[in-house]
Parts: structure tokens; sequence; C-alpha cells
């Protein structure tokens, strides 16, 4: 079963003040560079969801806009690297999709993950002490391949979260081997600072 991986960094960080994610540094490190070394892959191979019309300047994978559909947000990201993958990938395979500010993100994300749809699941989606992370999670692509048509018929389920319910997702959770939350992430400034102490008093 192969394995490809979107980066979700589309975002606009309106409550950071509309300055994008990818550029937030953490420890000397861009978040974007934190995802894609916790990822344990080559970069090269790594896709990277820009959003509307946005560049990204990295020396990080391939850079993906999302498709002139009505759709935005993580899903959009989704559906990019879904329709990128579409001639080019077996329909066995998984798309592994990551937020962009997850600094933290286990080193075992993408086996556990991917270990229910080897034994049959749909989907598979993180969690920790419950709390589930519906932007990281696991995909069979060939649940995916019509997602660009459904976009542009205003039929496809409106957020990952809705779609993982709709494949039946499995959650996966990280309590047992994770004291903290290996899947915090940034939206305000409050989280900015956590995980920046967090980044300081971290071997990670």
């Amino acid at each position: 079963m192969n394995a490809y991986f979107v980066i979700l960094a589309g975002g606009s960080g309106s409550r950071l003040g509309h300055v994008r994610k990818t550029e937030i540094r953490l420890g000397g490190a861009s978040l974007l560079e934190r995802v894609a070394n916790r990822l344990r892959i080559d970069r090269g191979a790594i896709l990277i969801s820009t959003g509307a019309g946005l560049s990204l300047p990295s020396t990080i994978g391939t850079a993906l806009p999302d498709l002139d559909t009505p759709l935005g947000g993580p899903l959009a990201g989704i559906l990019a690297a879904a329709a990128h993958l579409r001639h080019q990938a077996s329909t066995d395979s998984v798309l592994l999709s990551v937020a962009v500010d997850t600094p933290f993100l286990p080193e075992d994300f993408a086996s556990r993950l991917m270990e229910p749809l080897e034994h049959g699941a749909r989907a598979a989606k993180a969690c920790w002490r419950g709390n589930a992370y519906p932007t990281n999670a696991a995909w069979r692509l060939a649940d995916l391949q019509d997602l660009p048509e459904q976009a542009s018929a205003g039929t496809v389920a409106p957020s990952p979260r809705a779609l993982l319910a709709q494949l039946g997702a499995v959650s996966v959770d990280w309590e047992a081997t994770h004291a903290s939350d290996p899947f915090a992430n940034l939206n305000t400034l409050a989280d900015l600072i956590d995980l920046s102490y967090r980044v300081r008093g971290s071997s990670d």
C-alpha cells in the first residue's frame, strides 16, 4: 500500500493577524520545516496545499493551489492532492493529510494511521485523549477520486470531519504513548506562546 503525504498549509492565519502559519518559526525552524521533518520521508515527495491562488516559496515538496471549485479550507487541500494524484497513484494507495501547525507530530503518525486501512477501514483520524484532529488523517485515494466533481456539483461533504464521518473513519488515539498532545496546534497567540515554551523544554 503506497502512501502519499499532503501538508495542509493554505490557511490565512486570521486569528493570528493574518500571518501565514508556514512562516511562523519555533526553535529556529518554520512550522512547515518541523512538520516535514517529522514525516521522515523525502521532502521532495511531499505535497503542500497552499490555498486559493497563494504561492508558497519553499524548497519542500510540490506546491498545490486549490482547484477552481466553491470548496475552501482544509478539505480543498485534500481535494487538490487527490486530483494531483489521480493519474499517477494506484487506487489502493493512501493519502495522509497533515496540518502544518502540528509541530509535535508523532514519528509513528503514518504507520499507525495506515494500519486500520490495511485491515479494511476506509479512513482513519488522529486522536489524543478522545479529541479528534480530522485534518491529521489517512484516506483511501479510491474514496477521494470523485471529490473534484462532487465539489463542483456542490454535493461533497463540507469538511474533513464530515467526510471522515461519511467514510466511517477509525479513531487512532496516541494517549497511551504521549503524555502531551502530539497534535497540539497553533490558532491563537496563546497557542503560539504555549508551543514556544514546549519547544524550549523538548528534545523533539
